[in-house]
């Protein structure tokens, strides 16, 4: 039923605003035209007051990043008893931790690659693993701070023990997995199709891939064997059951065959607070299986509640 007040929180402070901002703003604008009362929140420290004060029927999290998609503005809303849309406090704060998703993985029997969670100052002269290899903070998104290291790269890369380094001082140090990137988004217990996602001009899908017009192209449905394509969607459901995932989600793969049809299938994270514009990943996705943004919207406003 619309004529719901919905308090569509955006923007906030970590790194990942400009990218929340863009993804309040799309949803703010189309559950207006699925007639929702939509109260725009740009989330700050007063958060807790401004909602005790506004007392909205539902909260849809559009925030990214940490605070937004840890279990932080989560726990917030269960205090305050207002329901509220994607993962509860502990699938958000266990899906934001890299080092700890990839071990409920690993254990539900999804492939990982190989890692090492280390303190950044540790890095020294010597490479923490064979190069190729990928650096990540353990706790943010959006690709910051993620740095690859080539095979021919003679010591690890300065810049993770640098002052400048700004992700927090725990690190994942994760084997490279070469080959093609696919991802594949859960609504409910859905899932939705697999899309390629090719950047066009970037060594991998980073940052100005993600978000710059342009910077990636995506192929849905991939062009995939069918048993991979199925594949990716079973594992995709199964790390957001074994995360405790609710609402939508989005698993992100990496697909290597350059040896073998089947090749090596690598999942590499779960978001529990995908893109949100009309353009991002999991609309996209939502789309091709029929629904218009706006009522993918609708779906994930009348999925909300408390005791995610």
């Amino acid at each position: 039923m619309s004529g719901k007040h919905v308090a569509v929180l955006m923007g906030g402070f970590s790194s990942e605003r400009p990218v929340s901002v863009s993804s309040g703003t799309a949803c703010a604008d189309a559950l207006e035209g699925e007639g929702y009362r939509v109260t725009r929140v740009d989330v700050d420290h007063d958060i807790a007051s401004v909602l005790a004060d506004l007392r909205p029927d539902v909260a849809f999290n559009a925030l990214h990043g940490p605070f937004g998609e840890d279990g932080t503005i989560q726990g917030i809303l269960e205090y305050l008893e207002i329901p509220y849309t994607h993962s509860g406090v502990l699938a958000s704060a266990l899906a934001m931790d890299k080092a700890q998703a990839k071990i409920i993985a690993a254990a539900a029997g999804i492939p990982i690659a190989e890692a090492r969670i280390m303190d950044r100052h540790d890095f020294g002269l010597q490479h923490p693993l064979k190069p190729p290899y990928v650096v990540k903070p353990v706790r943010e998104g959006s690709s910051f701070g993620v740095v690859m290291v080539k095979e021919d790269q003679s010591h690890p890369p300065q810049i993770i023990t640098s002052s400048e380094w700004r992700y927090g001082d725990r690190v994942m140090v994760e084997r490279y997995i070469a080959g093609r990137e696919f991802t594949c988004g859960v609504m409910g217990d859905q899932t939705l199709g697999v899309t390629e996602v090719i950047p066009q001009g970037h060594a991998f899908y980073d940052y100005d891939s993600k978000y710059v017009k342009g910077g990636s192209k995506h192929v849905i449905p991939a062009e995939v064997l069918p048993n991979i394509y199925q594949k990716i969607q079973t594992l995709s459901l199964k790390a957001h059951q074994a995360i405790g995932c609710r609402g939508v989600s989005r698993s992100d793969f990496r697909f290597d065959d350059r040896f073998s049809e089947d090749g090596e299938l690598i999942w590499l994270e779960i978001n529990t607070q995908p893109g949100m514009t009309p353009t991002s990943l999991v609309p996209e996705m939502a789309v091709h299986a029929g629904h218009t943004f706006g009522e993918f919207l609708k779906w994930i406003v009348e999925d909300a509640s408390c005791l995610r």
